[in-house]
């Protein structure tokens, strides 16, 4: 049996300056994923921290906090069957030039510093990840995604 599980994904501000959050957002809907929650938002150091705490200490540290701080991040959850592993194979490889032709960061990014995407490497980091950025009210997870509209069908017959 199929479970659905939820992600959270961040189109970067480097994606959001150029003007690809549509194209971004339109790839995890026409794949099928349900967005649940959706919202601009400034960074903050205290979420900053948070997000990156796994790699506090190491020398890219500060980097990444000035990274996701230097604009606004679009942050979404987008809910479907095994949504973690199929977003980041949306996504592709942290390296842009690594990444599989027609993925996120393949098909919009040139260098890892600035690689348009994130999305959680796990269902324990997304949920640690969507609580960092939303509250549970911020979130819609009523509605059909393709996934239900495809059931609902099978279901009838």
């Amino acid at each position: 049996m199929h479970t659905e599980e939820r992600t959270f994904i961040a189109v970067k501000p480097d994606a959001v300056q150029r003007g690809l959050i549509g194209e971004i957002v339109k790839r995890f809907e026409t794949k099928g994923y349900k967005v649940i929650g959706l919202k601009m938002i400034r960074v903050s150091d205290e979420q900053a921290k948070a997000h990156y705490a796994e790699h506090e200490g190491k020398p890219f540290y500060p980097r990444l906090i000035r990274y996701i701080q230097s604009g606004p991040i679009v942050a979404m959850v987008i809910q479907g069957y095994g949504v973690v592993a199929g977003a980041r194979h949306m996504m592709g490889c942290t390296d842009p030039n690594k990444a599989d032709m027609g993925t996120i960061r393949a098909d919009f990014a040139q260098v890892m510093e600035y690689n348009v995407v994130h999305g959680s490497d796990s269902p324990e980091s997304a949920e640690r990840e969507i609580a960092i950025y939303f509250n549970e009210n911020e979130l819609f997870p009523e509605g059909k995604c393709m996934s239900e509209l495809v059931i609902e069908s099978l279901d009838a017959d």
